[in-house]
């Protein structure tokens, strides 16, 4: 388990998960779901804006022969990442539990990414975001990868 996961985990047990409905846990959402947008729209410009500059990205990847692979990106490698293309990128996180503690959030939940409306990866996403002059930024992002058990 990686740290921030394990973080993730004590977050959630030590901290009342948030309502997902309340207006708090809506703000926290607002960078989570502009990675998705930016995701969408193949606009890695879309991206900055909600990225604290020092933020950093940990994936860890299953490959279909079951090996795994753990990388780390910076916010900038991760937006490098996403360039213009014909094919259709969507992500969802159909659950997410938000954790909130004055300045500091957590979001976690299953996903699907899907491209063209086919599911291609799945896995967990960890969002570690904080409230900078009043605003909430994505402080990191963990998730996981893998092309099996990514039914529905």
């Amino acid at each position: 388990m990686t740290l921030l996961a394990l973080a993730a985990v004590l977050a959630i047990q030590t901290t009342m998960p948030a309502d997902p409905a309340s207006a708090e846990a809506a703000a926290v959402m607002v960078p989570v779901n502009a990675v998705f947008a930016a995701l969408a729209a193949r606009d890695a410009a879309l991206l900055a804006p909600h990225f604290d500059p020092e933020a950093t990205m940990i994936v860890t990847v299953e490959r279909p022969d079951g090996s795994r692979v753990i990388r780390r990106l910076t916010a900038e490698e991760f937006a490098g990442g996403l360039r213009p293309g014909a094919e259709r990128f969507e992500e969802v996180m159909p659950d997410p539990i938000i954790a909130i503690d004055g300045d500091v959030a957590v979001v976690f939940g299953r996903y699907l990414f899907k491209v063209d409306g086919a599911v291609v990866h799945c896995g967990a996403n960890h969002f570690d975001i904080i409230r900078k002059d009043g605003a909430w930024t994505i402080a990191g992002i963990s998730w996981s990868q893998r092309t099996t058990g990514c039914e529905g």
